[in-house]
């Protein structure tokens, strides 16, 4: 099942109802998707769309896609719904099929893609001659399905034809189809259409395919748009990688008592877990494993009473991987009870940590977030300075977060939005550091669920340009029209050879474009 987020018309209003009664009884099963959206900071689900109605299939692909607007740094939760009908057009309405509990009812396929501003729109008429003695259309009832190409080397459908019945050279009727919708406004971009063979019963014949582009269709009725089946395959994509590291001076307070920023309260979470869990829920969706490095810093560790700058949350400084965020927060909590807080407030040591691993991968192909959650003033600025100035040429983005009442002067010096941050006369090559105190975040209602929300927002709202500003300067371009972070996942193939499949029929697909 493939549903994507990327182009067509408005969803319209569906009435599976009005339909005439035949003559005789005829059971039908059709299936459609309606997507519900929720708002930020409350649970009510509203109906955002419906998809066409495709009849006689338990695999549909829908045509209708859904345009949502995206924020990378907001949880915006869907939910859909899918919808199989069993309808007696002679004597009752349709009724629904529901799943049955704790049973797997089927998968569903989502893609999502940024959309070019494009606007125009292409007329297009195919036509089908048959080229030798094999009965490639002979007594068939063929029609085409359109693919636009996705980051991932996978295809979305976006327009099928009519059927054609019972005809050695079929003409299609001539369609309108925006250019977005085509190719997302990438000229380039590569376009496969599959002809089919209808059958009455949904099992329609897989005929071939062919691959093209817009910009070899805008040359109309010719040579060159004369296409023998075959296919197309490209792949590659960007890895986020993330990495908390969390403070644990003196200055948070003993984490025995209430007063300290570690308290463990059993009534609700304290600062450094709400920000710690505001990002890491949104951020995690972009990490394919999600398998999480979790230091900390600041602490006398034991047995011995070593003072560490770059300790394992987990205790094993070899695999300091957590299962997810929730893995992360139960290691912090597991340290609280084990070191002791101490000091002083060192940045350096865990910016150095992700930048070893972020300069051993400058392909695109991954890419590093690092989040620092801390409390107080920072006790070794020229260090950390020049940390994020060598950081600044690598594939990483570091977030601070400031939990309790200490002033962060410096950490909006390090946020470097006014003046570019340096060291030692050297600039950063790019603005890499985001920085935002918690308090700033507090819903003064006590609600935090969108308190951490709000900050999750705020945090996350430049690591998608600063992202795009890496590969850039690195010369490291997308695939055909490809949206970046503001996708699913990130996706920069380079330029593999293209592999072709011929198919067991020699058949030549004509079309003109008006």
């Amino acid at each position: 099942m493939n549903n994507s987020f990327v182009n067509m018309a408005s969803t319209g209003n569906f009435d599976p109802l009005n339909a005439s009664i035949p003559a005789t009884k005829v059971e039908i099963t059709v299936s459609f998707c309606v997507l519900y959206t929720q708002g930020m900071g409350n649970k009510e689900w509203r109906e955002f769309g419906r998809t066409e109605v495709i009849d006689n299939t338990l695999n549909p692909d829908f045509v209708r896609k859904f345009i949502l607007d995206y924020f990378f740094e907001e949880r915006q939760n869907l939910r859909f719904d899918f919808r199989l009908e069993k309808c007696d057009l002679s004597t009752s309405p349709c009724f629904a099929c529901r799943g049955i509990p704790g049973k797997k009812c089927g998968t569903i396929i989502v893609k999502a893609e940024e959309l070019n501003n494009c606007r125009e729109s292409v007329m297009m008429q195919f036509c089908g001659n048959k080229l030798d003695k094999k009965d490639f259309f002979g007594k068939s009832d063929p029609f085409l399905v359109f693919h636009r190409s996705n980051e991932d080397g996978t295809f979305t459908i976006c327009h099928k034809t009519e059927v054609v019945k019972n005809t050695l050279n079929p003409v299609w009727q001539a369609f309108k189809i925006p250019v977005r919708a085509l190719c997302n406004g990438d000229y380039d971009r590569t376009i496969k259409v599959e002809v089919y063979d209808w059958d009455r019963d949904g099992s329609h014949d897989f005929i071939g395919e062919f691959s093209t582009s817009y910009r070899e269709l805008s040359r109309g009725q010719s040579q060159f748009n004369v296409y023998e089946v075959s296919v197309v395959q490209r792949t590659a994509e960007t890895q986020i990688n993330f990495t908390v590291a969390i403070d644990f001076t003196a200055s948070n307070g003993n984490p025995a008592q209430p007063t300290s920023l570690h308290y463990m309260s059993p009534y609700q979470l304290n600062a450094y877990a709400m920000a710690l869990k505001a990002v890491g829920e949104i951020i995690q969706d972009y990490d394919s494993d999600k398998m999480f490095p979790a230091l900390g810093f600041g602490a006398k560790l034991p047995p011995d009473g070593r003072v560490s700058h770059e300790f394992a949350l987990n205790g094993n400084p070899q695999n300091p991987y957590c299962t997810g965020i929730d893995g992360v927060m139960e290691a912090y909590y597991q340290s609280l009870k084990s070191v002791q807080l101490y000091g002083p407030t060192n940045f350096s040591p865990v910016i150095n940590h992700v930048a070893r691993y972020a300069a051993s991968v400058k392909d695109g192909s991954q890419y590093f977030v690092l989040l620092i959650i801390t409390d107080g003033v920072i006790s070794d600025m020229a260090q950390t300075k020049e940390s994020i100035v060598n950081a600044s040429c690598l594939p990483m983005s570091i977030i601070i977060v400031g939990v309790g009442p200490a002033e962060f002067d410096a950490m909006v010096e390090l946020d470097g939005d006014e003046i570019r941050i340096s060291s030692r006369g050297r600039y950063a090559e790019r603005d890499i550091v985001q920085f935002v105190p918690f308090r700033d975040y507090i819903d003064r209602t006590g609600n935090h669920i969108l308190s951490m929300a709000r900050l999750a927002k705020d945090v996350l709202a430049e690591i998608p340009d600063q992202f795009l500003s890496y590969m850039r300067t690195r010369g490291i371009k997308p695939s055909p029209g490809a949206a970046a972070l503001h996708a699913q996942q990130c996706r920069f193939p380079g330029s593999p050879s293209v592999p072709y499949r011929a198919v067991p029929y020699r058949t030549v697909l004509n079309f003109s474009v008006y």
